[in-house]
């Protein structure tokens, strides 16, 4: 079991905050159960003796005093509890959209639909952990030792057998919780491969149906719904037996207590008050332990979903290993009077030197060298899974990679972003008009509609800018939703006088004569001074480039 991530701590204020919040009220709530147990036991000690008002009048006011403060206590936890929640939810999910967004090409090991599932349900998760979990552990931290305290000072005998007997609890925890630790990441596993499996299907549904096969994936969603089942009922049968386990050893320690002190009050070795607040106090000693066995099946799955999320900040933490680009900012270099150096004409364009590429164990590209001047159009091309998106990636500063790439003289994956404009493989819309989507990313008050228009008769969209998308792009055919993707790239092109285009197969889903119109709107781009990189592997819009560089070729 594992007590408290420290990188909670250590990375996140909201829980920080909690822990001292926590630890406050864990101190008023051990006192309050202190009082609460000596002003009852003096209680029924009065009126067992015969004592007249007077003698219970004291004992009565601190019984009420310390209900009322148990009470408050236990409402700042609640309270606590959800606003640590919230802000340690908001740290985390900041923090992770802000590393997703450093690494646009995605972070190894985490697909789309595991990262989905964690900012949403994953992290939601942390409710329990922060309203249940930790408040029971900060309990057992503070008011535990201090219950100990009390007993020993009250009996010493009672408080020994505490003492010895208590240590059973966290043993029996300890060997629950490694078995709960493996179920619960099995659990969390399996849903984030319904998460995927679902996703996956509802991204491709409209070629499905198309095709007629939509009815086949109700078997694999189907038995990835059945095996999320089946985990989450070993997760619950668990969580049942562990919390029975911890109430048997729990009932048996206290029923020693009580056994011994009942011995012991006939036998008149004990007088009755201490006996009474021994017997009172016990089972307060072993409630914050018995609570966090319990509460911590209930936030096992923000415990794996916290630690997600830090394996994943950290994954993307990680530098690219001899990145083929200065560190972010490098635009140009210094010269001898400490200004900046001219730009010469042989730095125009773009100069990709020595480049190493990798995709897992493979080698995608060693030493590729590629060269797009000011009004020449360059194709990047070869079969499907030749790697010309691993190299665009790399080109862009989204993969890891070695070697030099510059533009207009300007080294830096931030620099040269900055200079490019570029559309990706898979089209990625907002709900919204076409205009929108095209404007997206370049929210320029200086723009005008005819760039917006320009745009769009380069990239071959013939559709009202007016038009309203739903989320995604819905609304929109597969090569449509390419098209207004190709605009957006030239609208950034255009607005910013960005040096260079970037697209990755940008008529892939295109038919003949609206590739041969893309071809020449990228030949009409070059005659205005802009290069262009394009990756492809049709034919028609590889003869349309002035140069060709075969990915298989070279690698040959």
């Amino acid at each position: 079991m594992k007590p408290l991530d420290p990188r909670l701590v250590r990375r996140t204020r909201g829980a920080r905050r909690f822990l001292a919040a926590g630890a406050a009220l864990a101190a008023l709530q051990a006192a309050a159960t202190v009082a609460f147990a000596w002003a009852l036991a003096s209680v029924v000690v009065a009126l067992v003796s015969g004592a007249g008002a007077d003698a219970s009048a004291l004992p009565l006011a601190v019984l009420v005093c310390a209900a009322v403060l148990r009470a408050l206590a236990a409402w700042g936890w609640e309270s606590t509890g959800s606003a640590g929640a919230l802000r340690v939810k908001s740290e985390l999910r900041a923090d992770l959209l802000a590393a997703l967004a450093r690494r646009p090409a995605g972070v190894p090991g985490y697909p789309t639909a595991r990262v989905a599932t964690l900012l949403g349900s994953g992290l939601d998760a942390l409710d329990d952990y922060f309203g249940g979990y930790l408040p029971q552990l900060a309990l057992s931290a503070v008011a535990t030792p201090v219950f100990l305290v009390a007993a020993w000072i009250a009996d010493p005998l009672s408080g020994l057998i505490l003492t010895i007997v208590l240590p059973l609890v966290p043993v029996f925890m300890a060997l629950i919780g490694m078995a709960t630790a493996a179920v619960q990441r099995r659990h969390w596993d399996g849903l984030g491969a319904l998460s995927t499996a679902f996703l996956e299907v509802l991204g491709g549904l409209s070629t499905l149906m198309l095709f007629g096969r939509a009815r086949r994936q109700s078997a694999r969603i189907r038995a990835a719904t059945d095996d999320h089942r089946r985990r989450t009922m070993r997760v619950l049968g668990i969580t049942f037996l562990s919390g029975f386990t911890l109430e048997l050893a729990a009932s048996l320690s206290v029923a020693l207590v009580a056994v011994t002190v009942g011995l012991r009050l006939v036998a008149g070795d004990v007088s009755l008050l201490p006996g009474l607040f021994v017997l009172v106090l016990a089972p307060e000693v072993f409630l914050p332990l018995r609570n966090v066995g319990a509460a911590f099946h209930a936030s096992a799955a923000g415990v794996e979903a916290s630690a997600d999320a830090f394996d994943l900040l950290d994954a993307a933490a990680e530098p690219v290993p001899g990145g083929a680009h200065a560190p972010d900012g490098a635009a140009s270099a210094p010269d001898a009077s400490g200004g900046t150096r001219r730009i010469l004409p042989a730095d125009l364009g773009l100069s990709v030197a020595d480049l190493v590429v990798r995709r897992g164990d493979r080698l995608v590209a060693d030493g590729l060298a590629i060269r797009v001047r000011p009004g020449e159009v360059v194709a990047l091309t070869g079969p499907s899974g030749s790697g010309k998106s691993s190299v665009i990636a790399a080109i862009l500063g989204f993969a890891e990679s070695e070697g030099r790439v510059t533009l207009d003289g300007a080294s830096g994956a931030r620099a040269v972003r900055a200079r490019l404009a570029w559309a990706g493989q898979a089209p990625t819309l907002l709900a919204g008009t076409i205009a929108d989507n095209v404007r997206l990313g370049d929210d320029d008050p200086d723009a005008e509609d005819w760039q917006v228009e320009r745009a769009l008769r380069l990239a071959g969209v013939d559709l009202d800018p007016g038009t309203l998308l739903g989320p995604g792009g819905g609304g929109l055919s597969g090569g449509q939703a390419q098209r207004v993707a190709t605009a957006r790239a030239i609208h950034r092109l255009l607005v910013r006088d960005a040096a260079l285009l970037v697209l990755d197969e940008p008529s892939s889903a295109l038919d003949d004569a609206r590739e041969a119109h893309l071809a020449a709107s990228l030949r009409e781009l070059a005659a205005d001074g802009r290069a262009v990189l394009v990756a492809t592997h049709r034919p028609a819009l590889a003869a349309a480039a002035d140069r060709v560089i075969d990915l298989e070729a070279v690698h040959a």
